[in-house]
């Protein structure tokens, strides 16, 4: 699929790896729309966007609720015309061990708030996303990509349990989507990101960011723009579907 021209969706688009992904696509000629909780934000990826000199459009929308999903996607249609692409970006972390010991005794716990908060932004927001782009897609009848964004941690990062799992959910839902969504010229794949050079990251003691990277072969972070790199690939390359693609630096958990 060419990029110019078309319009791609990106949910989690307000800054990081989202609004990094916006700005790729949008050097390439394609049309944005962009989804976020954070109204301020999304301007400022949305100027990044115009500047580029393509259309670029905010939608504050909860992936985590259905109606608001719909709704965004709705309007994306009505505004554009078309949807040719949707990249799976928004996700939150809320970070716990399972169980919390000290001298012998359990002193703390991940909280039933703390699994369910990122079960529902970072598991079902992308199902619902998916679903309802998927939905448009076929009715518009000229295919399309989906991209869902896993992570590293998918393979078990300790104090990560809620994470994890949802990263694990979304690798494994885009090989069945693949597969269902094919019979109607919609490809679907994944990218699991490293730890990358985000605001979350960049915000951390340089001791334990040193900590962060020294396990990494390549002995640095990733870049949000190297992540877009990832996804423009998928887009592109027509005989790509069904597969997660490690960007992590040769880092093994």
């Amino acid at each position: 699929m060419q990029v110019q021209s078309k319009t791609i969706v990106i949910t989690g688009a307000g800054r990081g790896i989202g609004r990094a992904l916006a700005d790729r696509f949008a050097s390439r000629g394609a049309n944005i729309a962009l989804l976020d909780l954070n109204a301020a934000d999304l301007e400022v990826s949305r100027a990044l966007c115009e500047s580029r000199g393509v259309q670029a459009r905010c939608y504050l929308t909860d992936v985590s609720q259905e109606d608001q999903v719909e709704a965004s996607l709705d309007q994306v249609v009505q505004d554009f015309g078309r949807l040719d692409v949707i990249v799976n970006n928004a996700g939150i972390v809320k970070d716990a061990l399972l169980v919390k010991v000290q001298d012998g005794k359990v002193v703390g716990k991940m909280s039933l708030e703390q699994w369910q908060a990122v079960i529902n932004v970072n598991l079902t927001g992308v199902f619902l996303c998916a679903r309802e782009a998927a939905q448009r897609m076929i009715k518009l009848g000229n295919g399309g990509v989906v991209i869902n964004i896993s992570s590293i941690s998918r393979h078990g990062n300790k104090g990560q349990t809620n994470y994890t799992a949802t990263k694990a959910g979304v690798a494994a839902m885009t090989v069945v989507w693949a597969k269902e969504l094919a019979r109607y010229a919609i490809r679907v794949g994944a990218i699991a990101p490293g730890f990358t050079h985000t605001d979350i990251l960049a915000s951390m003691k340089p001791e334990v960011l040193e900590k962060v990277v020294a396990p990494v072969p390549l002995k640095r972070l990733g870049e949000p723009t190297e992540i877009a790199h990832a996804a423009e690939f998928i887009v592109e390359n027509d005989f790509f579907t069904g597969r997660c693609i490690d960007l992590d630096g040769g880092l093994r958990l």
